[in-house]
């Protein structure tokens, strides 16, 4: 079983080396993303060192032998509640990547298992996320589906 710990600030530059991992899985589906010219990683080192103790944001990790194995982040909104959501309070999953030498030992659903129970015990009504093709079924046998809405973004 993966031991599953809450993040610390030591554990900053593996969660920007793993996030660093994430976005190069994912270049097939999204597209290559820019190179670090506008300093995304020491920008997202910056706001991880405000964000590790939020209330609204856990970020929780697995240990390999040398840094990080796997790393996940949830993060709660309050939005105004509804008929669908009377609580108003919505999650969001990001970033779960397991390090390639850990993969498939369970890292990832442990750390989705470790997220979702903060968000029950947070009272939150609902959780969305972003599944990569790896990723699509575990989230599936973990109880996420399709959203009845067309899901669009929008960029600057």
């Amino acid at each position: 079983m993966s031991l599953v710990r809450v993040a610390v600030d030591t554990d900053i530059a593996e969660l920007v080396r793993l996030r660093g991992m994430l976005f190069e899985d994912v270049a097939e589906t999204w597209g290559t993303p820019p190179a670090d010219g506008a300093g995304w990683r020491a920008r997202c080192a910056a706001e991880l060192s405000g964000q590790l103790t939020a209330d609204a944001m856990k970020v929780l990790v697995i240990d390999g032998h040398e840094g990080l194995a796997a790393c996940g982040v949830g993060a709660i909104d309050q939005r105004l509640p509804s008929p669908y959501n009377p609580g108003g309070r919505v999650g969001h999953v990001f970033g779960v990547v397991t390090d390639p030498a850990y993969r498939a030992r369970g890292h990832g659903r442990a750390i989705m298992e470790g997220l979702l129970g903060w968000f029950r015990d947070s009272s939150v009504g609902r959780v969305d996320l972003n599944a990569s093709p790896d990723g699509l079924p575990l989230y599936r046998k973990l109880g996420f589906a399709d959203h009845p809405g067309a899901s669009l973004s929008w960029k600057r």
